[in-house]
């Protein structure tokens, strides 16, 4: 089969990844992937998404992946469905689910989906009146698209109204925060759940717990995801029941009922509080690093299930999992996330110890080639996944294949799965 993935990540690595391990007979295509990707398939550069369709006709690739957010709110699923192609991922109405943290808290409410108590507004007497209401912390949300950074947890009053202040006049977040929401702060552990979805029909994947701030402890700024781990025993069959039961089922069908029937990953960010799942957010793509360490714990066809999710035919399949536990750390670059970074060349040591040989991979992200030579680009750079019967065994021999990666400024967390362990 051939197959064009979308996106340049360390996510869409994992995923190309995963299809190439199955069989060397599919023909991989990237857009735009990274200097890893090429090891993989062909990387491309057709930025435009109707010129990409064309390609994609022209060269019949029989199934188009996408990776990040962007192009989904974007409607590249829309322009490619147009031209009769198979691609897996919502439409730009469904997509809205992440593309407007508005649309999404309205929506959850709407359906009697379990979340925050919240208010969304444009008028900052309006925001400043609720925020006196709640007790500290407090949480304060920039409606649009903000690379997973627009979200303030505010400890004060006095920081949420700033934050408040910032996102209306345009000087956090442009135009994303024009419109903002206020929300309780939950106090409970945070989940990552990802439900394939047709439309009809679900297959819930093993959940994820990632590692959002940049140093141990949970410390320091936001990221975008310095490490994670799956499957955790925080969750047994009773909470993934409510997931499904009050989450999930409702969703896809009130996404019917708004005329915008839900295709793709949806992403649920969940807070178990006293045992109870409340919706925090969703996102409308795999999450990174999840993606990283839920597509070797697949022991079924992953290029089939992208397949029949994107023709209606979930029903059709069982999705398995191995019995094993996955740790992924990421290795930043020096100045992550603050600034961007001067390129560094990567080495990477030959691994000689068959443990690690065949218990551990590398995904690649934020990197370029020349000259055969790998470059840390700045970012994220990779993630080091371990596979273990355990996950201490797991976040083991995740941080060896650590060890044999260097370049100048690498920045990583050395306690990966601590909540578990």
């Amino acid at each position: 089969m051939k197959i064009l993935i979308l996106g340049s990540g360390g996510r869409e690595y994992s995923i190309a990844r995963a299809i190439k391990n199955e069989t060397e007979d599919h023909e991989l295509f990237f857009q735009p992937g990274n200097g890893a990707t090429d090891n993989l398939g062909t990387n491309l550069n057709i930025k435009d998404y109707n010129e990409l369709a064309v390609f994609a006709q022209e060269n019949e690739i029989e199934l188009t992946i996408v990776g990040p957010e962007a192009p989904l709110v974007d409607g590249v699923v829309n322009i490619f469905r147009a031209q009769g192609l198979t691609i897996f991922g919502p439409t730009k109405e469904a997509a809205q689910l992440e593309g407007s943290k508005v649309y999404m808290k309205n929506f959850l409410a709407k359906y009697n989906i379990p979340t925050a108590g919240f208010i969304e507004s444009d008028s900052i007497e309006d925001l400043y009146k609720f925020t006196d209401t709640l007790s500290t912390p407090i949480v304060v949300k920039a409606d649009g698209l903000c690379g997973g950074k627009g979200v303030i947890i505010a400890m004060s009053h006095d920081e949420a109204k700033q934050a408040i202040g910032e996102m209306l006049s345009g000087k956090s977040f442009g135009d994303a925060g024009k419109k903002v929401i206020v929300e309780e702060f939950l106090d409970g552990f945070e989940l990552s759940m990802f439900a394939i979805c047709d439309g009809d029909d679900y297959i819930l994947l093993q959940a994820a717990q990632d590692h959002k701030r940049l140093h141990n402890n949970d410390e320091g700024p936001n990221t975008g995801g310095m490490g994670a781990y799956a499957p955790t025993p925080l969750v047994d069959e009773e909470l993934y029941q409510k997931v499904k039961d009050r989450v999930i089922v409702p969703t896809l069908d009130g996404m019917k009922k708004e005329g915008a029937p839900f295709e793709g990953v949806l992403f649920i960010g969940i807070m178990v509080v006293n045992g109870e799942p409340i919706t925090l957010e969703f996102n409308v793509r795999f999450g990174d690093p999840e993606c990283e360490i839920l597509m070797p714990l697949m022991t079924s066809s992953v290029s089939d299930m992208f397949l029949k999710a994107s023709t209606n035919r979930l029903n059709e399949i069982k999705v398995e999992f191995s019995k094993q536990y996955a740790v992924g750390v990421v290795m930043a670059s020096q100045n992550y996330p603050y600034s961007s970074s001067t390129p560094a060349e990567i080495i990477v040591d030959e691994v000689h110890h068959e443990e690690i040989a065949n218990n551990t991979h590398i995904s690649y992200a934020g990197v370029s080639k020349e000259d055969d030579v790998l470059y840390a680009n700045g970012g994220r750079v990779l993630v080091c996944v371990g596979l273990g019967d355990t996950i201490k065994q797991a976040r083991d021999r995740a941080y060896l294949r650590c060890g044999q990666v260097h370049f100048v400024g690498k920045k990583l967390r050395t306690d990966i799965a601590y909540q578990a362990l």
